[in-house]
């Protein structure tokens, strides 16, 4: 689970007496590829979110209905372009259930391609709305509306391999048919509709275009309640000891994640030689705190800025990066309190 970017922002509840124009539910976006694990993720959050009521709502849904000329041509229909969702009805659903209204959600049938077929949904408001679908974060006007947004990352091989078990299996189709389509549309439409979504992609599609073919990993740093427990996801490559390393994040600030995630590497056998510390920007506290702990790292940075202010931003900085990258800066009383370090490996 890539680009999960979290809010410090307490449980939604309602007050006794208050009104109900006060309320306002907690909006996760939970974004991701074709065949990438979505539904066991949104079950995770709902199984979480136990004591609050919730609901879930599927871009799926919003698929535009058909015309005859289309159905006629329905193989050659690409339903992962941004075009195909009917985003202003979403938008408009959206709304509503956050100014607590219920909606109804259209039922979309895949066999006919219409969503007239079956009664609509209908959904009330709730405490929690889950978004999930595969271009939520593309239109900025419903990533506006969200005040948690996750990014599900899973390995290109492991989806085309689930889409061809279902694609197969369960729709009846010739594999042949089902790898044209993921050549056709799919994978072009997840790398440029889709994968720039996941926060801090800025570096890793710079990467990608200088070294092509070059293994990516996956470190994420989360820290949890006031405590400061840190849970530390992580997926990289087997042969990892091997490589040298470069290691991805926008922001050095206090350096506390950096070091998490360089130990990390070194226990997974890395030469601490081998790492290099690649960011946008550095504030002075995080490069002495990582240089005192790894003097063989190497840091390389476009900038380094005054230092940290009390709320251990980077000064002057950019604010907070992944709201810069999502346009959603603009809300200064929401920390965020996810590191989200990326990584990429390069060949000795």
């Amino acid at each position: 689970m890539e680009g999960l970017e979290s809010r410090n922002i307490e449980k939604p509840t309602t007050l006794a007496g208050a009104e109900s124009v006060d309320k306002q539910p907690f909006v996760i976006g939970v974004a991701r590829g074709a065949a990438s694990g979505k539904t066991t993720v949104c079950d995770m959050i709902i199984q979480q979110l136990h004591d609050q009521r919730v609901v879930l709502v599927n871009q799926d849904s919003f698929y535009h209905n058909l015309t005859e000329e289309e159905l006629a041509r329905v193989h050659e229909y690409n339903f992962d372009h941004p075009d195909a969702f009917d985003s202003q009805k979403l938008l408009d659903s959206m709304e509503n259930l956050r100014h607590d209204r219920a909606v109804d959600i259209p039922n979309y049938d895949f066999k006919s391609y219409k969503s007239k077929v079956f009664a609509a949904r209908r959904v009330n408001p709730s405490d929690v709305i889950i978004l999930e679908g595969i271009l939520i974060f593309h239109d900025p006007r419903v990533r506006e509306l969200m005040n948690m947004k996750i990014f599900v990352d899973s390995d290109a091989d492991v989806r085309l391999s689930r889409r061809i078990r279902r694609g197969t299996v369960e729709k009846g189709r010739a594999i042949g048919a089902v790898l044209d389509q993921y050549s056709k549309f799919v994978k072009p439409a997840f790398d440029d509709f889709i994968l720039p979504t996941k926060n801090g992609e800025s570096m890793e599609n710079a990467l990608r275009a200088c070294c092509k073919g070059i293994k990516i990993g996956k470190i994420l740093i989360h820290r949890e309640g006031d405590n400061g427990q840190q849970l530390i996801y992580e997926k990289l490559p087997q042969d990892i000891s091997e490589r040298h390393v470069f290691l991805l994040d926008p922001i050095l600030g206090t350096g506390n994640s950096a070091v998490q995630a360089i130990s990390l590497l070194i226990k997974k056998g890395v030469p601490e030689s081998n790492i290099i510390f690649l960011n946008l920007m550095s504030a002075t506290q995080g490069v002495h705190v990582v240089c005192k702990s790894f003097p063989k790292i190497k840091i390389v940075t476009s900038e380094i800025d005054i230092g940290l202010n009390e709320d251990f931003r980077v000064v002057p900085g950019v604010g907070e990066f992944g709201d810069r990258y999502f346009g959603t800066d603009d809300d200064d009383d929401n920390q965020q309190v996810v590191a989200s370090t990326q990584l990429s490996n390069q060949s000795s």
